[in-house]
């Protein structure tokens, strides 16, 4: 017994320090020369240890202006997300209608449809609409996922139905129901679904680089493509602007984490 779990502790531990060579090769190339980044064997402490890459890279592009439009992008679509998803996911799991498991099972076969065979005619929409250049298409377009309600879903499937029987016995509406039961039993489901939302969004690349043309409304993910030349590119700066880029996601995390796993975890518990 002690072995097997000294072996599994062991190969965890593997599987982790395999997992994170990548972003340590990235943070020490943020460390180095231009010139320095590809050398074979890899450096991985530099001789000359670069701190004012993390400087320079505010002056040579507007990063404010892009981690700002990030954070705007990523807060709004996760609140807008968490709202719709939660809501729609009550609906499908604690209010009975006729046809309510084959609507929910339409929906959530929607996740299987790649983006890539709906994206002309979401941007002919948008164009349509006068949205294209703004922040509004993004947060539109992303304001809804089949994922969030089907996590959602699974989630509240775990709560009993007594208690919204009991609730509507006592003269709660649905929306009471909802509000006043649902959300504060659902914040581990809540919190994985925001973090989740989150990090996609920050980390959209596709969306922001369809819709977005004017420098000031670009996030951070097209930021750094302004370090890409037509015959070269400064990859220490990318790499410096990468570290940047993911520390609002690692602060997130680190506190939401808690929430994220006991939500992951329970969220399965019932189908």
């Amino acid at each position: 017994m002690i072995a097997r779990r000294a072996l599994a502790y062991a190969a965890l531990i593997v599987v982790t320090l395999l997992v994170l060579v990548p972003f340590g090769w990235m943070v020490s190339s943020s460390l180095k020369r231009n010139n320095e980044v590809f050398t074979i064997p890899i450096q991985w402490i530099p001789d000359e240890l670069r701190w004012e890459n993390f400087v320079d890279i505010w002056d040579r592009i507007p990063l404010a202006t892009y981690l700002g439009n990030s954070v705007y992008l990523s807060v709004m679509v996760t609140l807008l997300q968490v709202l719709t998803g939660s809501f729609a996911a009550y609906g499908f799991s604690k209010v009975r209608f006729p046809g309510r498991d084959a609507l929910f099972l339409t929906y959530i076969a929607t996740i299987a449809v790649p983006w890539q065979a709906y994206m002309v005619p979401q941007y002919i929409m948008m164009q349509q609409a006068d949205l294209t250049n703004t922040h509004l298409s993004i947060i539109l377009l992303q304001a809804f996922g089949a994922f969030g309600v089907f996590l959602m879903r699974q989630y509240y499937m775990s709560i009993p139905d007594e208690l919204c029987e009991a609730a509507r016995i006592d003269g709660l509406s649905e929306y009471g129901i909802y509000r006043r039961i649902m959300l504060p039993l659902s914040k581990p489901a809540l919190a994985s679904l925001a973090l989740l939302t989150f990090v996609s969004t920050w980390n959209d690349y596709m969306g922001p680089f369809i819709y977005l043309t004017s420098n000031e409304l670009w996030t951070i993910q097209l930021g750094l493509r302004s370090f890409v030349g037509v015959y070269d590119a400064e990859y220490a700066m990318i790499m410096t602007g990468a570290v940047l880029s993911v520390l609002p996601i690692v602060v997130v995390f680190l506190f939401g984490q808690r929430y994220f796993i006991q939500g992951i975890a329970t969220s399965g518990l019932k189908g």
